[in-house]
């Protein structure tokens, strides 16, 4: 066999890494301080909206409206608590009115009305003891946050004979970006020190520990910069940042973890540190930067939606696992060689073996458990592939029954005051308040226009009563109040009748099922070119890494396969509202729309970044061996702790996540931190051995013409002494030759080993 030299990149990558390895980290330290003056203050200028589709017809009504008719889309609401008397009471009257008067008075308020100005029942409880104050705040997210800082501390509390709460579409947000961030910083001071405890626990090495850590803080660090540099060109959500901290640990720790574990085996094999490094750069380095290309790649996916929302998690993912890895793939072998053999300092583990000796990273014996494990899923691989995917199946049935809504107040905790105010709304006064339709008319038309278009709409079964229209130039609105709740099917499907009735005038309808229709409608059209995106460049990157035709098809299928768990449970907790006292939440009785989504393309990017973790040791031994089954039982066995490990790490980070106050942070934390777990636990410890038992050396086939390609192009884990064609034909005495010379069956039963 002719022997084949490392790739000449890969030792010139090794040189400059290694090269000045103090100068390096000197420069990432002050790298990272000036990332945090940057990043400073980035969560006060991330935005808690961006649920809704900016080229929708309901966006461009609700901006219209804003603009022409700011009385028709408050989005202030003080509530009125009289107590005991009656709103109509002489006193409470002349006090309401001094409190209007005050707000109208406000610099950046519009549209300023009340109960006692316009005598409206929409805005007096059905118990005649509170009443609203409505009103407009201009400007974007961020002037109206300003806005409400400064009058409200005036306006909320007790004045003589009544006691004010603060509401309305701005405060929510307001409480939202508020809870987020204070629930952000607890889950930092959670996720931490048990991340490190965690750690300790897995190298030993209090100084191991330590690596991944400081690698995951580069990468927060980091991302925060890039997300306030962002909001200079455009929104990003302040629930991005979870994702940050979320992803920032989590896949730091993913690719330090592996990259230190390589290392130490090196180590203990005899290697210097230097060779070492060399060794783990060209193995676990190429999968951590493969990994980090997948997670990437899944992540941009949600660049193809137009929801701000969406987005955001793009912009943070991106970020942090490009940083993660780089950090991962530049300080991280500089640290190693200034440390050396010290990576084993501070063995804490010692403490609790009582004497007995330590197992060496590497050591025949590290992992004889997953070795075990392999073994018996191949000996029963059909009883454990249809078992473990019968499971995940039945796991996934609830989301069958999923139901997509809108996110309001009721993300909040109960006790916040907006979400007081809104259920107040939503309990005491009459109709539907949050479930109105607005129908904005533009174009000139006469009275009697206007009165027939009235009249066609109020014929629709699905409307209780119609206002309007209100006129102002050319433009007109009328208020429309459906029949059932505010975002159900008789909301929706009036929104399509609505926009079908025949009008002489352009009409626009938005409202809370309006947004809905048209942020499914959006999410709908450009799912497939997501799923697409995610399915070709994973399958064309697993290729590239293993050579085969059938390991990518099996990656993208058993990562799908391991989230139904995760959508399953959020259908049957956070929809249908089980667990919902022990876990501190509202249940509205849907999911927002774009939380599936989000949680897919993270979920799935994670998924990946396990597997190609796992495949790559597997190919790496099949190479080396041209032995199916011994691959992937070492596989296992070398991965399926670490594996294990990440996951759990990982889902301690985001279970801390998940313990937000906001609904639908709590659902992104709890639900992917289930999904992580399920796939390091079942998917790869059990379903893949299993399947892959099953497909036997066909795994590793690939036809003529995509072999030759992947000779060329394509890149493996293994190192000098495993079995790497190169294009030249060689192949291991311990592997089955290719005699058909195209990567086919031979009549063995082999194939050739791929690159």
């Amino acid at each position: 066999m002719t022997e084949v030299n490392s790739p000449p990149s890969l030792g010139g990558w090794t040189r400059f890494v290694t090269a000045r390895p103090r100068l390096s980290l000197l420069v990432a330290l002050v790298l990272t301080a000036l990332a945090v003056v940057a990043g400073s203050g980035v969560a006060d200028r991330l935005g808690s909206g961006g649920w809704e589709d900016p080229t929708a017809q309901s966006t461009y009504a609700t901006k219209a409206l804003e603009r022409e008719f700011p009385a028709s889309q408050p989005n202030l609401l003080l509530l009125v608590d009289t107590g005991s008397a009656s709103v109509d009471d002489p006193a409470v009257a002349a006090e309401a009115a001094r409190l209007t008067a005050r707000l109208t008075g406000e610099r950046g308020v519009t549209g300023v009305g009340s109960y006692w100005g316009t005598k409206s029942p929409a805005l007096r409880a059905k118990d005649g003891h509170e009443a609203l104050i409505a009103a407009h705040l201009t400007g974007d997210e961020k002037t109206t946050t300003d806005t409400l800082d400064r009058i409200a501390p005036a306006l909320r509390g007790t004045h003589g004979p009544v006691k004010v709460k603060v509401g309305g579409i701005v405060a929510v947000r307001h409480e939202m970006q508020t809870t987020i961030k204070e629930d952000l910083a607890r889950a930092e001071m959670i996720a931490l020190p048990v991340t490190l405890l965690l750690l300790v626990m897995v190298f030993g090495s209090a100084v191991a520990a330590l690596l991944p850590l400081g690698i995951g803080i580069v990468a927060i660090l980091g991302t925060n910069a890039v997300l306030r540099g962002l909001t200079e060109f455009t929104d990003v959500s302040v629930f991005a940042l979870n994702l940050t901290t979320a992803l920032g640990l989590g896949l730091a720790i993913d690719y330090a973890l592996f990259i230190v574990r390589r290392f130490r085996e090196e180590l203990s094999t005899g290697a210097e540190p230097l060779p070492a490094i060399a060794t783990t750069l060209r193995t676990a380095g190429r999968t951590v930067l493969f990994s980090a290309l997948t997670v990437a790649v899944s992540l941009a996916a949600m660049l193809v939606f137009p929801m701000y929302f969406l987005r955001s998690f793009a912009y943070a993912g991106i970020a942090v696992v490009l940083l993660a890895a780089a950090s991962a793939l530049i300080l991280l072998p500089a640290a190693l060689l200034l440390l050396g053999h010290r990576v084993n300092s501070l063995d804490l583990r010692r403490l609790f073996r009582r004497g007995r000796p330590a197992k060496a990273s590497g050591s025949d014996e590290e992992g004889t458990a997953w070795a075990r494990l392999a073994t018996l899923v191949m000996r029963r691989a059909p009883f454990f592939a249809l078992a473990t995917a019968a499971v995940l199946v039945l796991l996934g049935l609830p989301f069958l029954g999923v139901k997509f809504g809108t996110a309001d107040d009721r993300q909040l905790p109960s006790g916040a005051e907006s979400h007081v105010v809104q259920q107040h709304i939503r309990d005491g006064f009459p109709g539907n308040p949050g479930g109105t339709l607005e129908v904005l008319a533009e174009g000139r038309a006469t009275p009697a226009q206007y009165s027939a278009y009235k009249a066609r709409i109020a014929q629709l079964p699905e409307v209780i009563r119609v206002d309007g229209p209100v006129v102002q130039g050319d433009s007109a609105y009328f208020t429309v109040l459906p029949k059932g709740e505010a975002v159900d099917t008789t909301a929706q499907r009036l929104v399509g009748d609505l926009r079908a009735t025949d009008a002489p005038f352009t009409t626009k309808v938005t409202g809370t099922a309006a947004v809905l229709v048209d942020s499914k409608h959006a999410i709908a059209s450009r799912l497939p070119w997501a799923a697409g995106l995610i399915a070709v460049v994973t399958l064309l990157l697993v290729f590239l890494l293993t050579g085969s035709v059938l390991i990518p098809l099996q990656a993208v299928l058993l990562n799908a396969l391991s989230l139904t768990a995760m959508f399953g449970a959020v259908v049957w907790v956070f929809q249908d509202g089980h667990l919902s006292g022990l876990l501190g939440f509202t249940s509205t009785g849907s999911i927002e729309t774009t939380l599936p989504v989000l949680m897919f393309c993270v979920a799935f990017g994670l998924s990946m970044d396990y597997g190609v973790f796992l495949l790559s040791r597997i190919k790496e031994e099949y190479d080396r061996t041209g032995d199916h089954n011994e691959a992937v039982r070492h596989g296992l066995q070398r991965t399926g702790g670490l594996i294990t490990a990440a996951a759990v790490i990982l889902a301690v980070v985001m279970v801390a996540i998940g313990t937000s106050r906001v609904t639908n942070t709590k659902m992104l934390g709890l639900g992917i931190a289930l999904a992580v777990l399920m796939d390091a636990m079942i998917v790869r410890s059990l379903l893949v051995p299993a399947v892959m038992k099953l497909t036997g050396r066909a795994t590793w086939w690939a036809p003529g013409p995509l072999r030759r390609f992947h000779d060329r192009f394509g890149v493996s884990e293994g190192g000098e002494n495993s079995l790497r064609g190169a294009g030249n034909g060689a192949t291991s005495h311990n592997a089955p030759a290719d005699e058909n010379g195209d990567g086919s069956l031979n009549e063995s039963g082999g194939v050739r080993a791929i690159r």
